[in-house]
């Protein structure tokens, strides 16, 4: 295996780096101070930078703009911007608009996919369940409503899409077929920012389908919650909310791709805040004395960062494999799904120690809210437990081991 970026993938990291030189970790106040959402929007200066300098396209292909670039250089841009604590939708607007060109319709994708990658539209993934920790999909019902006389033309057939059956019209725009859901997704990213919201859903036939839900949509509603790092997210309700048929994927695998996507994708953000963290650490224990000496001659410092370098080093290699598994498309002992899991727990584990570590040995520096250090634990902890905790990639893993027997 060649593990070299491509010229285009680290062309994408090089315009990243240069995009958030600039942007400083605490630019917000900070979530230990303050009582509520540290902010009422994400940085839309940031957003539009990002826009010009073609990052939010990446994945898309040229005829929406984009640069046609897979997954890999996705993670490229998204590990740089956990390293300032970026606080843009990035990774949920690409992913959704990834998923929408891999398996939407026609005109879902023509009214949506240029204005998204050109950053005039943002997009969202509810992605969370009802707990945080049930699949997604299980927290909200979808029934097809076809009294009008509508037949469900988006089909079941793979990437290809839904087809080109639907009716015209906008997203929201109910045409002569529509679905009706409801249930409750809980943690929904930039919630009240972002224009659309993709939502998982089952069917009565146990299938996956994802409704594209505009918000303030009749039958939608939002309630607030504010994560660890001081963002606000949303519970979003849904009560018979009418879902034109035009706006529903209802493809074999979509959901289960972008679950993927969004998952290796937060890994890669785990990867970058960690690497950011110990560089931290690196150059305070460094520059603090005791007895004289840097406290980094100290051997037990010294194990204690060595260790955590390893969690780094294993965080990447697990990274780059659900990545490129993913981009690819190439087959292996277990499915795709095996290597995110593999990844998402290494991620998670991987991060937490970072900062413990790092909080342990900056000692009450590492708390004085007037240095980044605390907020960069407060990220971690949010994505340690993003899209479920290592244990729920344990018992998934498990599950898979034991229908892909090896060996």
């Amino acid at each position: 295996m060649d593990f070299t970026f491509t010229e285009e993938q680290q062309a994408a990291a090089e315009a990243a780096r240069g995009v958030f030189a600039g942007v400083a970790p605490d630019a917000v106040p900070s979530p230990a101070l303050t009582r509520g959402a540290v902010a009422d929007d994400f940085d839309r200066s940031l957003w539009a930078r990002l826009a010009s300098a073609d990052l939010l396209s990446l994945l898309l292909d040229e005829e929406f703009g984009g640069a046609g670039l897979d997954a890999i250089a996705l993670c490229l841009v998204l590990r740089e911007a956990s390293k300032v604590l970026a606080r843009v939708p990035l990774l949920e607007s690409s992913a959704a608009a990834a998923a929408l060109q891999a398996y939407g319709g026609t005109e879902l994708k023509s009214s949506l996919l240029a204005q998204a990658g050109r950053g005039e539209i943002v997009l969202s993934v509810a992605a969370n369940g009802r707990t945080g920790h049930d699949p997604a999909e299980l927290a909200v019902t979808a029934r097809q409503n076809d009294t009008a006389g509508a037949t469900d033309t988006a089909g079941a057939t793979g990437a290809t899409g839904a087809g080109d059956g639907h009716t015209a019209g906008g997203p929201g725009e109910p045409g002569v077929g529509e679905w009706v859901l409801d249930g409750v997704q809980t943690m929904v990213p930039w919630a009240y920012d972002a224009d659309f919201v993709v939502v998982p859903a089952r069917t009565g036939d146990d299938r996956s389908v994802l409704a594209v839900v505009a918000r303030g949509h009749e039958g939608v509603v939002l309630s607030e919650q504010i994560s660890t790092t001081g963002e606000r997210l949303g519970e979003l309700r849904l009560e018979s909310a009418r879902i034109a048929d035009r706006d529903v994927i209802t493809a074999d695998g979509a959901w289960e791709w972008l679950r993927s996507l969004l998952t290796t994708g937060t890994c890669a953000q785990a990867l970058g805040l960690g690497e950011r963290v110990l560089a931290m650490t690196g150059e305070y224990a460094g520059k603090r004395e005791q007895f004289g000496h840097p406290i980094a001659t100290f051997q037990a410092v010294a194990v204690q960062a060595a260790d955590r370098y390893i969690d780094l080093r294993a965080m990447e290699v697990t990274l780059w494999q659900a990545a490129w598994r993913i981009a690819s498309g190439a087959p292996g002992a277990l499915p795709a799904s095996g290597d995110v899991a593999v990844a998402k727990i290494w991620a998670s584990e991987g991060v937490r120690r970072v900062v413990q570590t790092a909080q342990h040995l900056h000692g009450g520096f590492g708390a004085d809210v007037d240095y980044p250090l605390h907020r960069y634990h407060a990220w971690a902890k949010h994505l340690e437990l993003s899209l479920g905790p290592a244990a729920a990639h344990e018992e998934a893993l498990g599950d898979l081991l034991a229908a892909h027997p090896l060996g």
